[in-house]
């Protein structure tokens, strides 16, 4: 009930802002404050960056970490009969000593309970723990399961589906060294994204979402968790009461606590976790899904800590109210066109020529980013990235937008759910060295 009122409050609020400015304000300039704006925000990031790396270069860092924790590597696993030994297999050649391999069983019901149990007896870092079919349900609820067993003053969370190489850990551990860092995300990759139109846009995404990390983490703002390659201090851990086991997306709820509480958050570019991209437009629409909705509720959860804190940094709380914009802009633009198009009809004077135009700059702004970074990133030619940026646009308008107007409406008119949609695993025969 909360999150509804909540969210209602902010609508009319919109809208209410939106008829007003249209009635006494040109929308011209509301275009240029727009821009200009975005602009210069991603200006800002852009020198920090610059500065960061110029910093590196005269300043480098030991090689030689002193911060060496026990890892706990938990590894959730819910009918992951198909990729879930061939998971354990590439974690254990991790070149670090000290970690233990936790394989979690989440009411499964394919052969998965029985290979993981056979990979305990075959690998001496990997222990079990099968969960009965009342437990709670979610991937936080087995996290914090998990965590009764945990012998690590480190937590690093892999998806079923996971490759990484041999020194991931070592550098993950580095930037989770200072004492002030609660938690590292490693850079995802998406391991399948030649195999249709779909993973290739999930690819494209993902390099844009490192150029944005990369940012974020460059102006000490708020980077984010995304759940598969993730590293916290058990410390911070304790420190915000584990995973919450009432929200659908843990990382990102999870992120928004850690940053309340003043812990920071890092990005490690160099360490890369390969996941499967999702290869069916109903698996991408409900995978999707999930993570709006709970990326909206944990804003409308947090809003009055992340407003009042005083433990937050402002930078970072700057930053997770402009990141807010990603799913506020899908019902700004929607409402500026209708409400628009509505006084052409009725013969009003109107600014719909400034609503398209509107629309186009905020696209262009959207491509010009994703180019930059696959031309940086995955060091694309200059005619493939636009190709690519393009493709990549008109998909996120197609999945994104009505995805985010779908989850408003949702969450104004239906009761909270724990419906996870699943991600598919094993649909990939994409070995870690084709993708490298």
């Amino acid at each position: 009930m909360k999150d509804r009122i909540s969210l209602v409050l902010i609508m009319c609020f919109l809208l209410a802002f939106l008829v007003i400015f249209q009635n006494y304000f040109d929308t011209f300039w509301a275009i240029i404050f727009l821009i200009s704006f975005m602009s210069a925000y991603m200006f800002y990031m852009y020198i920090a960056i610059k500065h960061q790396k110029r910093k590196l270069r005269k300043n480098p860092p030991s090689c030689e970490c002193l911060y060496k924790p026990f890892v706990s590597i938990m590894v959730p696993c819910h009918n992951e009969e198909d990729v879930i030994e061939d998971t354990v297999k590439n974690i254990s050649a991790l070149d670090y000593s000290d970690f233990e391999i936790i394989l979690i069983d989440d009411r499964s019901t394919d052969s998965t309970p029985e290979i993981i149990k056979k990979l305990e007896e075959k690998f001496d870092k990997v222990k079990i723990l099968l969960r009965k079919e009342g437990d709670f349900p979610g991937k936080s609820a087995v996290l914090n399961d998990a965590m009764k067993i945990a012998k690590g003053d480190a937590i690093l969370v892999f998806d079923a589906d996971a490759k990484i190489q041999p020194d991931f850990l070592k550098k993950m551990i580095i930037k989770l060294e200072p004492k002030d860092v609660g938690a590292v995300q490693a850079r995802k990759n998406i391991i399948n994204a030649k195999q249709n139109f779909l993973t290739a846009c999930q690819y494209n995404e993902y390099v844009m979402d490192t150029h944005l990390q990369i940012g974020r983490d460059a102006v000490r703002g708020a980077v984010e968790l995304r759940g598969n390659g993730e590293i916290i201090k058990r410390e911070a851990l304790e420190d915000i009461n584990g995973w919450n086991n009432e929200t659908i997306t843990d990382d990102l709820d999870m992120s928004t606590r850690l940053h309340v509480k003043g812990w920071d958050i890092r990005f490690c570019p160099d360490a890369i976790v390969y996941e499967e991209g999702v290869v069916t437009f109903p698996a991408l629409i409900r995978q999707r899904r999930r993570w709006v909705e709970g990326s909206i509720r944990r804003y409308l959860e947090y809003a009055g800590d992340v407003l009042f804190t005083k433990d937050m940094n402002l930078r970072v709380g700057f930053d997770l109210i402009a990141y807010i914009s990603e799913f506020l802009l899908p019902f700004w633009l929607v409402s500026e066109i209708i409400i628009q198009a509505f006084r052409f009809v009725k013969g009003y004077s109107n600014d719909i020529l400034s609503s398209l135009i509107l629309v186009f700059c905020t696209a262009v702004f959207f491509a010009s980013g994703l180019i930059y970074s696959l031309r940086k990133y995955s060091h694309y030619g200059f005619f493939r990235a636009i190709y690519e940026a393009l493709i990549t646009a008109i998909y996120v308008v197609a999945i994104w937008f009505p995805i985010v107007l779908f989850i408003i409406l949702k969450i104004v008119f239906t009761k909270k759910t724990m419906d996870w949609g699943k991600t598919q695993h094993g649909v990939s025969n994409v070995t870690l060295k084709e993708a490298v």
